[in-house]
């Protein structure tokens, strides 16, 4: 059954591959990966550096199988951590069919925008040079910076969207399947994401607190899922406990907020997402511990799954 499916789809022009998404911190890689796949695969803020992991979001359709890898955004890195993202992105840019470079059409071509575009003149995969949040710009400042943009490189292609408004996503699509090759699917079709419920469901943690902290805090924070309990009966609650990781001993009581209030709204938000994401009721519950440097330590950032 299997066989014949797959010959079906070969004289169809079934078409599979993996796609690079790629670009500076806060481009809007997420909000695009997360549009295309149709449900959340990838936490997203405003904060930058919110994607530390390699993340694969899957879509099927009747043309073929697209695996979009979202990828830590390309930045100066300072800590151990961040010289893994960096190491991660790097990697993908190897190991894909297709990249996707996002620029953000909004904010002027600086050093980071260069050095991106350094970065991609490396890379052997074709490329296409996406400008996002075009909603946010005069339409003939977007003329000239397509040009300026084609002087650098050939890319395979230029196309102005808005990821979080979907501008231009399908246009963006059917160039994706020009360039992808034939073949089967890499993985099963109803699968979103190779990526386990219990990592989905410490990012979600993680967002809520994204949103909710300000200045350093974002960076300096981490979650582990450190218990996960199924009861057999599925009219049941999830029993969910979860360690959020801070730096410094001044940064607990500001992540715990007066009388437990901000621990219980990121608690409250993140249970609600991921009952959305489990489709059954969560109890969940949130500690905070110190762990000085954990940015710089292996061994922790292994057990956050932020590999080389």
């Amino acid at each position: 059954m299997v066989e014949a499916t797959e010959t079906e789809r070969a004289q169809h022009g079934f078409r599979s591959g993996t796609v690079a998404l790629v670009g500076r911190p806060n481009a809007g890689k997420s909000t695009l990966l997360n549009r295309l796949i149709g449900t959340k695969v990838s936490i997203v803020s405003d904060k930058p550096q919110t994607t530390r992991h390699r993340i694969r979001g899957i879509l099927t359709e009747d043309r073929g199988q697209v695996v979009f890898v979202d990828t830590p955004g390309v930045h100066r890195p300072h800590y151990r951590m961040n010289r893994r993202m960096m190491n991660v992105t790097r990697q993908a840019l190897e190991d894909v069919d297709l990249v996707a470079a996002m620029i953000d059409a909004s904010e002027p071509l600086g050093r980071g925008t260069e050095f991106l575009l350094q970065m991609l003149q490396r890379v052997s995969a074709p490329v296409i040079l996406l400008l996002n949040k075009v909603d946010r710009i005069a339409k003939p400042k977007l003329l000239p910076l397509i040009d300026r943009l084609r002087k650098v490189d050939e890319f395979a292609a230029i196309i102005p969207i808005s990821a979080l408004k979907g501008a231009n996503s399908d246009a963006f699509l059917e160039v994706v399947f020009e360039y992808l090759p034939p073949g089967p699917p890499l993985f099963p079709e109803d699968d979103l994401t190779d990526r386990s419920v219990r990592f989905m469901a410490a990012e979600l943690v993680r967002e809520q607190l994204l949103h909710r902290t300000r200045e350093e805090l974002p960076y300096t924070t981490a979650v582990t899922v450190d218990y996960w309990k199924e009861p057999q009966d599925p009219k049941r609650q999830i029993e969910i406990a979860a360690t959020i990781y801070v730096e410094r001993d001044s940064q607990k009581p500001i992540v715990i907020g007066k009388g437990g209030k901000l621990l219980k709204q990121v608690g409250t938000a993140a249970r609600g997402e991921i009952e959305r994401l489990l489709g059954q009721r969560v109890h969940l519950q949130l500690w905070v511990k110190v762990r000085p440097d954990w940015r710089q330590k292996a061994r922790i950032l292994d057990e956050l799954e932020i590999t080389l």
